[in-house]
């Protein structure tokens, strides 16, 4: 037998939590292939078999176990044909009863585009749904973990209206209760917002922005920078510019205190909170403030769909120095972001809504962002907040700033 332990994932973690078993007590695998995942409080890690073999599982979907723990055996002595259900017989007399075929998992062709990862293809067999109906959001369209939980079968529109019905009538008030064990990550993340609250003296100041400019721009550019960097360009990249411009001018924003000392950074390591299925996570982009704008937006996207995935390592989410969180791409139009401490700010934007200004002493309508600033008023004061908001809001609303650097 062949132990399948838990592998170091992080000098700070000491334990995980068993994610999804791909293969089944009993099953024969593949040296190499991938048999489960694991959840820690940060990220998520495919567990590979060491030796083909038979697989035994001693740690159950759901468990939490150390790290170094043994969850599984690989018996490498076994055949195929030990790990095979052997067919009951039939009855003296009476003709063997005909079984139905197995229901086939989603075709993994990897010559396809949209094939499912080995998570994704069990998640897709167990809901009854094709791999060719579900759009791929991972690499070159292949179809993740996320893609997987989030497809649903198609109805045809009887069943549809049927169903909205029956929710309608009986699910909306339902006093019905359901417990699910917290994740690891998610216990992470109540930890540490209740960390930021309780341990900084946080603020938010606030205004707004007129994005008409940067909006005129995209639409100008927009096909012309997608073609030369294929990449499309978004409103993050000139957030994340002008943030590291305004760092520059006010470094305090940028800083973080560690004990009786005030710490200043000459770079900007930027975080983009990213929404996963798990909750949320914050990797960050190195040395943002030496970027230009499509290396921005690469990465951005490298990176969030890399943390969807459950991909994304513990060392690209950490020791950020700033973080910038956008609830506005699910609508939100005001909200005061909690620092992700060690840092000592982070600017969250919101949704453009048009909305009637002054301008020239005549009423327009400009299409407006409310953007929030939240910092620790231990180490940035007023004047130095208002000010750094103010300044990423003048390179936003004349984006030639950035360029020019004034």
């Amino acid at each position: 037998m062949i132990d399948v332990k838990v592998p170091a994932v992080g000098e700070s973690i000491s334990e995980v939590t068993i994610g999804t078993w791909l293969k089944k007590d009993g099953d024969m695998v593949k040296i190499d292939e991938t048999i489960c995942s694991i959840e820690s409080d940060k990220a998520t890690l495919d567990i590979s078999a060491p030796q083909a073999g038979k697989l035994k599982i001693i740690a159950a979907e759901g468990d939490t176990v150390a790290i170094g723990a043994k969850i599984a055996e690989v018996d490498e002595t076994a055949s195929a044909s030990e790990a095979a259900p052997a067919k009951p017989e039939a009855p003296k007399g009476q003709a063997p009863a005909e079984t139905a075929p197995a229901p086939s998992a989603p075709s993994q062709n990897t010559s396809d585009k949209n094939y499912p990862s080995p998570a994704a293809a069990k998640i897709l067999a167990e809901k009854g749904i094709d791999s060719s109906s579900v759009a791929g959001s991972g690499r070159e369209g292949r179809i993740t973990k996320a893609d997987a939980l989030s497809a649903e079968a198609p109805k045809t529109q009887a069943s549809d209206m049927k169903s909205l019905a029956h929710e309608t009538m009986s699910s909306s008030f339902s006093r019905e209760t359901r417990r699910e064990k917290m994740t690891g990550l998610r216990k992470t993340i109540a930890t540490r917002l209740v960390t930021a609250k309780n341990t900084t003296a946080m603020l938010t100041t606030f205004n707004e922005v007129d994005m008409s400019a940067v909006m005129d721009l995209r639409k100008k550019y927009k096909e012309a920078f997608k073609d030369k960097h294929g990449v499309g360009l978004g409103f993050m990249s000139f957030f994340t510019k002008a943030s590291c411009a305004a760092l520059k001018q006010f470094p305090a924003v940028n800083g973080m205190i560690d004990g009786n000392e005030l710490v200043y950074h000459n770079y900007a390591d930027i975080g983009v909170a990213v929404s996963t299925p798990r909750g949320l996570v914050v990797p960050v982009i190195r040395n943002a403030e030496s970027m230009g704008m499509a290396s921005i937006e690469s990465k951005i996207i490298e990176l969030a769909t890399r943390a969807r995935e459950g991909k994304i390592t513990i060392d690209e989410m950490q020791n950020g120095t700033f973080t910038i969180t956008n609830g506005g791409i699910f609508g939100s139009m005001l909200s005061t972001p909690i620092i992700n401490a060690p840092q000592s700010a982070i600017l969250g934007l919101h949704n453009i809504v048009e909305r009637p200004v002054a301008v020239n002493g005549q009423v327009v309508i400009r299409p407006i962002m409310y953007l929030a600033l939240s910092y620790d008023h231990r180490i940035i004061d007023g004047r130095e907040s208002v000010s750094f908001l103010k300044a990423v809001k003048e390179m936003i609303e004349d984006p030639s700033r950035l360029l020019l650097d004034i």
